[in-house]
């Protein structure tokens, strides 16, 4: 398992390693972690951690985050305060090549400032399509409209891969278009295959045909397509998302302590299943136990990631360090211009 990474991504409890947390990490079946708020202090604290996590072992460990923006960014002292998605698509209604622009440039400082204290990977941006029906995603998304998705992701996604982050598309294959929280509840999308191609699929598929990295799996169920939630769909993971969109990158799941994922009291049972229905990646948070209880019943053998996926959302460098960042020139212009759009936005 010497170029292999194992599937399992865990959370931390707090802001520094405990002991327990270091003899996971050394686990085989580990893979990655995900950090939250409560794992933050300041920039200093969070480059600190992330040495320690990867000291953990000789092999790489991937450290991702939920860095969108907006009402989803988990470190806002001292890193530069993200506007929501939508604002882009509000401005692209009306100044559309500004809005790519500045997307671009805010993609480009969202993973310049989180590689500079060592972090992989941060889970954006959303492809989701706004509906009005779907509080969770809301603001979230760019725009009502597929095609400005399409265009204003797409910004946003070459912004990252210039500062050296692979980019992770959420949540395959929409969440825009079911009102329930799949948190906290089991979504389920009546429509069929051809009405969710014809609107939510389509800028995945742009996105996909243009090289996107890394995909999320939704919890939600599709019943005209399959049964199960799409974490768990081999049907959506591998016919459709492999085959049909011919994607060839990382498909994680989404957080399998949710209640949309909830498809066993065991856990070992939530991540066999979504490791056979064809996710690399499965993400389980907010639950020890659980983490403990996969580590003890499943082969570690039997959950690895191939080099070739892993090193594909592995940060390609670090090279801006916590010291020059706000010396770069492209930092310092995108940051003033989110912060001024930050301060019109108040005044509003």
């Amino acid at each position: 398992m010497a170029n292999t990474l194992g599937a399992l991504i865990i959370d931390l409890e707090s802001k520094t390693l405990s002991q327990e947390e270091q003899e996971l990490l050394a686990h085989p079946l580990v893979g990655g972690v995900i950090l939250f708020t409560r794992n933050y202090d300041s920039r200093a604290q969070l480059q600190t951690l992330c040495q320690h996590i990867r000291a953990c072992r000789k092999q790489p460990l991937l450290i991702m985050v939920d860095q969108e923006g907006g009402r989803v960014q988990r470190f806002i002292p001292e890193f530069t305060r993200l506007p929501a998605m939508r604002t882009f698509g509000q401005m692209y209604d009306d100044q559309p090549h500004e809005a790519c622009t500045q997307a671009r440039q805010t993609g480009w400082l969202m993973a310049a400032e989180l590689l500079s204290v060592g972090i992989d990977l941060s889970f954006a941006p959303v492809l989701d399509v706004d509906k009005g029906l779907s509080s969770v995603i809301g603001d979230r998304a760019f725009h009502t409209a597929p095609q400005a998705i399409i265009r204003l992701a797409g910004a946003f996604i070459q912004g990252m891969a210039e500062a050296g982050m692979a980019a992770t598309g959420k949540h395959f294959p929409g969440h825009g278009s079911v009102s329930l929280d799949s948190h906290v509840a089991v979504p389920v999308d009546p429509r069929t295959l051809n009405e969710i191609e014809q609107g939510d699929l389509i800028p995945f598929a742009a996105l996909i045909a243009s090289g996107l990295n890394a995909i999320m799996a939704a919890h939600i169920i599709f019943p005209a397509v399959d049964e199960r939630p799409v974490s768990f769909s081999r049907q959506w993971l591998q016919v459709i998302l492999r085959e049909q969109l011919r994607f060839s990158g990382v498909i994680f799941s989404d957080d399998l302590n949710m209640e949309g994922a909830n498809i066993s009291a065991n856990y070992a049972d939530r991540v066999a299943a979504a490791r056979e229905a064809g996710c690399d990646f499965v993400l389980l948070c907010n639950q020890r136990k659980g983490v403990i209880q996969v580590l003890n019943e499943l082969s570690a053998a039997l959950c690895q990631v191939s080099e070739p996926k892993w090193r594909g959302v592995l940060a390609r460098h670090f090279s801006y360090a916590q010291e020059s960042i706000k010396e770069n020139q492209r930092w310092q212009d995108a940051r003033r211009f989110l912060l001024s759009l930050a301060q019109k936005t108040v005044k509003v």
